[in-house]
């Protein structure tokens, strides 16, 4: 059969010496602005396309070349040519398999609609002969000079930085106000048209042709682009990543010089500016535009530096092919030939951009769902996650059901299925559970002892640690204010009870009787509350136990602050009780009469065996038990508010009793480790369960 024509307005091209040493040509498509490179074989074959003849060609290659070819390989290179429209329509059915071909492509008007929606762009500008206008004068900045001189900024600008250190840092914190958010978006707009100007003036410096600069939208997030795909035009690599590299370079070099502007600029706005492109602007370029993983500039500086175009899709390829030998040993031969490590290089660089795309593509598809009202968010997270998640793995997949007799055929696929079924069956079979948290070991009986008041100590009646019976003196304070309060009080006292009883001596005084005695039972009530104040400055114990917590540099005669703690009493045989604050998750994981263990930190106290108690149905407003909080070493995050330790999210208290208790505990508070012997749980239903409650409470109107 004949051979299809090709379209004539084809250009065919030299192009650079590939990794093998074999050259290699570049196939340009000028209607669609797309280039192709091609091998050898190819070019030979296309060089013999007027013979029409598939055998033909094969045999003349073969004659006149090295090469060794056969009439397959022809075939191959006409399937190549049609599938990328390289091929001139011709026959009574062309037109209606165009039309087809486009339908397939472009889909519905919905399913387009939702296709750029994520990715389109919007040319602004044919920026070629102004490029070629202002080349001479753009030349200065590839000049050897303009090198040497930016250095030259560079090391001047960190010195002046270095010696206005506080100034810097202080612009740094007050910038986020209503004129450095302005000077950071008009700066912002400007860098990033002299970042794709530092593209395009490079590419029109090695020849190339700039149809169009203008912006695009990536999620419906605006991005500046620049039209270099005529760079493959290009035989030399280097000059390919000299046009990558150029954006940013571009911008680094403006925030080295805007480093020293900022030094030179007085205050306001320009030196806000300054400011900008100095610091937050190359560092935002740097993350986003260096990262190989998306079509962004690193991606292809590194293309162009390791000379492998489409590095993706060739990655992706070898990745794919690598997974389904690990899992199915179909002894297929791999998509493109690498020695060892450069295989094992690109099969990892294929998997990281996978996971990098996986999280950034669910962040953006969480960011569309919270931008736009509920029901449009939903419908735009769902197309985020069919585009860019499920429909890579329906291709996947797909390619298994093509292969699927022959994956079916091999061992390897029914130990993958094993090894698959039993990953999911310890996901799903339930596992003993463990809840692991700090906690403190406390007596429940205890009573503090406090200073009422300013106080001087004039004894300590009882020795921290020795028994203490119920009623005796534990210690006498002085406090001199309640001495002179108690005189005076005393005087008012005899004052009141003389005017009572000479109340009823005429009819005049008779009259303020009444009067007299309310005041004469005010004032003693006031004596009794005083001598309960003076019983504090020498508390006797409520019941028998031991003095502990006690300052041991404590000393007769040492002066006291308001209600500051001197010591504890801890009752003879109290309970003793584990207390903790867990998570809602971990809540719902034990239940009362589950057992635990305790251990002490640094393992200088007991080890406990315990059972739970008692579960607070409802969160802890605080944290009462600052031992436990993140800031000393515990779990629990919180911070302060109005003196008092508030957890950052919901907390529920936990008691637990320990089974038996070692002889010597004394009455100090222990903080340990805590274990919970939760009831056995599949580790799936976790997750399960969280993604549910999400569910729920996202799709609620």
């Amino acid at each position: 059969m004949p051979l299809p024509r090709l379209r004539d307005e084809l250009d065919l091209m030299p192009g650079p010496v590939l990794a093998d040493g074999q050259p290699s040509w570049t196939l340009h498509d000028p209607v669609r602005n797309l280039f192709f490179r091609i091998d050898w074989p190819t070019f030979e074959v296309l060089r013999r396309w007027p013979l029409d003849d598939a055998a033909r060609i094969a045999d003349e290659v073969c004659r006149d070349t090295t090469l060794q070819i056969g009439p397959a390989d022809v075939e191959a290179v006409t399937v190549f040519l049609s599938t990328h429209q390289l091929l001139r329509p011709e026959g009574a059915g062309a037109a209606a398999q165009m039309a087809r071909r486009w339908h397939k492509e472009h889909g519905n008007p919905l399913a387009w609609l939702l296709h750029h929606y994520l990715f389109f762009r919007i040319p602004l500008v044919k920026p070629d002969a102004f490029l070629a206008r202002c080349l001479p004068w753009a030349g200065f900045f590839y000049s050897r000079f303009f090198a040497i001189l930016t250095g030259m900024v560079l090391v001047l600008g960190v010195t002046q930085v270095v010696r206005q250190w506080d100034t810097f840092n202080a612009t740094l914190t007050d910038f986020f106000n209503l004129d450095g958010l302005l000077a950071y978006a008009v700066a912002l707009v400007l860098v990033k048209a002299l970042h794709e100007l530092g593209h395009a003036f490079t590419a029109k410096r090695f020849g190339c042709r700039i149809p169009a600069m203008g912006v695009a939208f990536v999620v419906l997030w605006p991005m500046a682009y620049t039209d270099t795909n005529d760079t493959w035009r290009l035989t030399d690599r280097l000059q390919r990543l000299k046009v990558a590299s150029a954006g940013i370079l571009t911008e680094l070099i403006i925030a080295i010089w805007a480093t020293l502007a900022w030094a030179l600029l007085p205050e306001g706005g320009a030196r806000s500016a300054a400011f900008v492109l100095a610091t937050t602007s190359w560092v935002a370029t740097l993350a986003i535009n260096a990262s190989p993983f998306m079509r962004f500039d690193g991606y292809f500086i590194l293309s162009d530096a390791l000379d492998m175009p489409n590095l993706h899709a060739r990655s992706f390829a070898l990745a794919r092919w690598q997974l389904r030998e690990a899992l199915f040993g179909l002894d297929e031969p791999p998509p493109e030939y690498f020695k060892p490590a450069a295989r094992r290089a690109l099969i990892a660089f294929a998997w990281a951009t996978w996971v990098y795309r996986l999280v950034l593509f669910l962040g953006i598809a969480v960011l569309v769902y919270h931008a736009f009202f509920k029901l449009l968010g939903i419908v735009l997270f769902m197309v985020e996650i069919i585009w860019f998640v499920l429909r890579p793995l329906q291709t996947e997949f797909k390619a298994w059901q093509e292969r699927w007799p022959q994956i079916r055929s091999q061992a390897r696929t029914r130990r993958s299925a094993a090894v698959a079924l039993l990953v999911l069956g310890l996901c799903v079979v339930p596992w003993p559970a463990r809840v692991t948290a700090s906690a403190v070991l406390r007596p429940v009986d205890v009573w503090p002892v406090f200073a009422p008041a300013g106080a001087r100590l004039d004894a300590l009646a009882v020795a921290p640690g020795e028994p203490v019976p119920e009623g005796a003196t534990l210690l006498v304070l002085h406090v001199p204010d309640l001495g002179l309060r108690r005189d005076e009080l005393s005087l008012r006292v005899e004052r009141q009870r003389w005017l009572a009883a000479a109340a009823g001596l005429d009819a005049e005084s008779s009259k303020h009787l009444l009067v007299a005695e309310q005041g004469l039972a005010t004032l003693q009530s006031e004596a009794a509350g005083l001598a309960a104040e003076f019983d504090l400055t020498a508390p006797r114990a409520p019941f028998a136990g031991r003095l502990v917590d006690v300052d041991p540099d404590l000393r007769v005669g040492q002066w006291l602050a308001h209600k500051e703690k001197i010591a504890t009493l801890v009752r003879t045989d109290t309970r003793w009780v584990v207390e903790t604050w867990l998570e809602d998750e971990a809540v719902r994981r034990i239940a009362g009469g589950d057992g635990a263990s305790f251990v002490t930190d640094g393992l200088s106290g007991p080890r406990l065996f315990l059972k739970v108690v008692s579960i607070d149905q409802d969160a802890s407003r605080t944290l009462p038990r600052p031992e436990l909080a993140a800031q000393q070493g515990g779990h629990v995050l919180t911070r302060e508010k109005n003196g008092q330790l508030v957890p950052e999210r919901a907390m529920y208290r936990v008691s637990l009793e320990p089974e038996t208790l070692p002889p010597a505990l004394g009455g100090q508070v222990w903080r340990g480790q805590l274990t919970v012997y939760a009831s056995w749980e599949p580790p799936a239903w976790r997750y399960l369960r969280q993604a549910a409650a999400v569910l729920v409470r996202e799709v609620g109107f």
